[in-house]
């Protein structure tokens, strides 16, 4: 085999993962032989055997626990039947159940925790470069280890790859990800591994500035990752070359052929897809992409997304689609609007609060196109704050926007997100008016305090009123974001103080964010729309 994609945990396994399916389907275009090994979905499968888990829990377990591992074969059954979506409170006591009986997978006394889609251990930091080097060593196995030396790593042998390339986007999947590299380069000292995905592209800055190079990974690509694999697949990357931009064409296409869609954890059948890549707004100051995109925006002819749908839907027999774009552009909003799409698919995603999404007529074509839940970033119900910001969003217009959704059927799941630079108690207090004014439209909300990343604009705005700023940790040179002080009195420690007190404390915002399905989030709040939708 030329290329074995890989995706580790830890993240939520409710879908297949997008990236490394658009990967496998440019590199089998190419004429590459490739597949693709989910070791995120597989790890938790592995970690949720019935005999595995009573092994873990010891001769007495908390009762909690013993209730939780009597019941999660069943609370994993139904979590992936249509049965869960009878009952919110059935759907909602199984995830729990779930969660809880990860909790005997901690394998240092303490010091590492598995959730339904995040991993975290004390005394490691996925942004410390000794830290993840210990890992690729072997020196701190984690609990991942017995997965990847039983089952994993005798797939990897038995498929004979010349290339293998770790794909990590999220933060929870950097330590296991640098023990598998590490584990790799060990077994198969002869097969470069090549490291990918958002995480790394977000460091881009950094590792090239420090000369960063890691012992378990051969090359490291940035942004776009298929012809950069491609390339490396063929033997036509340069030998001295451990960073490797990604460039040149874009792929939309995914191939899911590796996927067992009933195997996730999930009610129904998801399939990710994207219309676009990157972000077309690209100017909010709280955001990384504004300051540090992961690759040029780029989109697919809107008349062509309704026809890839009715493909990957023939396909993979799977009717309901997430759209992982950063933000549906809005030429891809009005063709789903305009019909011709496969009848009888359902949809969510993000979208802008846009002045289009204004017309009754769009939004209830787009609630006729399938659209079940749209996520909107509204951050905060003070003008002053959007602004500075720079978010390009009217209150006015999100109250109309809101009231249209609700009178389609289709839910809104909104993100609210406190204590940003130069916010003051008043401007929260605008915000917890909002939502109170706004509960009836709002399907569910997402409560937040920002973190301010590292390259933010916001640290050259006056109006930010940034008294003082440093990156977190000493030793952590991968880190994404900084702490600040404000030249004010209101910080993050009064943000957060003001969410736990006034915020969820409001009886309209507490019924919100009550509907929310626990852990799964977004992934799952579609599935279950609130009375008013």
């Amino acid at each position: 085999m030329d290329v074995l994609l890989l995706h580790p945990p830890a993240v939520k396994p409710a879908e297949p993962p997008l990236g490394v399916a658009v990967l496998l389907a440019h590199l089998r275009s190419r004429g590459f032989s490739a597949a693709v090994l989910d070791a995120n979905l597989a790890a938790y499968l592995y970690l949720f055997d019935p005999g595995r888990l009573k092994q873990a829990a010891g001769p007495q377990p908390a009762t909690v626990v013993r209730r939780a591992l009597r019941h999660s074969a069943a609370a994993l059954d139904l979590l992936r039947s249509p049965a869960a979506l009878a009952s919110f409170a059935r759907y909602s006591t199984a995830v729990r159940h779930l969660n809880t009986a990860l909790a005997v997978w901690d394998g240092n006394g303490g010091g590492e925790r598995l959730t339904l889609g995040d991993y975290d251990r004390a005394g490691l930091s996925p942004f410390a470069p000794a830290d993840l080097e210990r890992l690729a060593a072997g020196e701190a196995p984690s609990l991942f280890a017995r997965y990847f030396e039983e089952e994993l790593l005798p797939k990897v042998e038995a498929l004979r790859p010349r290339l293998i390339a770790l794909s990590v986007n999220y933060r929870h999947q950097v330590l296991p990800a640098f023990e598998l590299a590490g584990l790799l380069r060990r077994r198969l000292p002869a097969v470069p591994v090549v490291g990918g995905g958002g995480l790394f592209t977000s460091w881009r800055q950094m590792l090239r500035r420090l000369d960063l190079r890691f012992s378990c990974f051969s090359r490291i690509v940035f942004g776009l990752g298929e012809e950069p694999l491609a390339a490396l697949a063929a033997g036509d990357t340069p030998v001295g070359d451990y960073f490797l931009e990604g460039a040149g064409e874009v792929g939309f296409l995914p191939d899911y052929s590796f996927a067992r869609f009933a195997d996730y954890f999930s009610p129904v059948p998801v399939l990710p897809v994207s219309a676009s890549r990157g972000c077309y707004w690209h100017r909010c100051l709280f955001c990384p992409e504004a300051a540090s995109p992961t690759h040029p925006y780029a989109v697919l002819p809107p008349a062509s997304f309704p026809e890839l749908l009715g493909e990957l839907a023939g396909r993979h027999g799977v009717r309901h689609f997430h759209f992982a774009d950063n933000a549906l552009p809005v030429g891809v909003l009005r063709r789903l609007a305009a019909g011709g799409g496969p009848p009888g698919l359902s949809w969510h995603g993000f979208v802008r609060f846009e002045k289009a999404l204004l017309d009754p007529d769009l939004v209830a074509g787009l609630a006729a196109s399938g659209c079940t839940m749209l996520q909107l970033g509204l951050e905060s119900g003070s003008q002053r704050v959007l602004d500075r910001l720079r978010k390009g969003t009217q209150l006015a217009e999100v109250a109309a926007i809101l009231a249209n959704l609700k009178r389609s059927g289709i839910a809104s799941y909104v993100y609210v997100m406190l204590g940003t630079p130069g916010e003051t108690e008043e401007d929260a207090d605008l915000t917890l008016r909002f939502l109170e004014e706004h509960a009836g439209a709002i399907g569910f909300l997402n409560l937040a305090i920002m973190n301010l990343p590292r390259e933010s604009g916001l640290l050259t705005d006056p109006a930010a009123d940034i008294a003082d700023s440093e990156l977190l940790g000493e030793d952590e040179p991968l880190g994404l974001y900084r702490s600040f002080a404000p030249a004010v009195g209101w910080g993050r420690r009064e943000a957060r103080r003001f969410l736990d007190r006034r915020l969820l404390a409001s009886p309209a915002v507490r019924t919100i964010v009550q509907r929310t399905p626990p852990l799964f989030t977004s992934n799952h709040a579609f599935l279950f729309p609130p009375p008013s939708t």
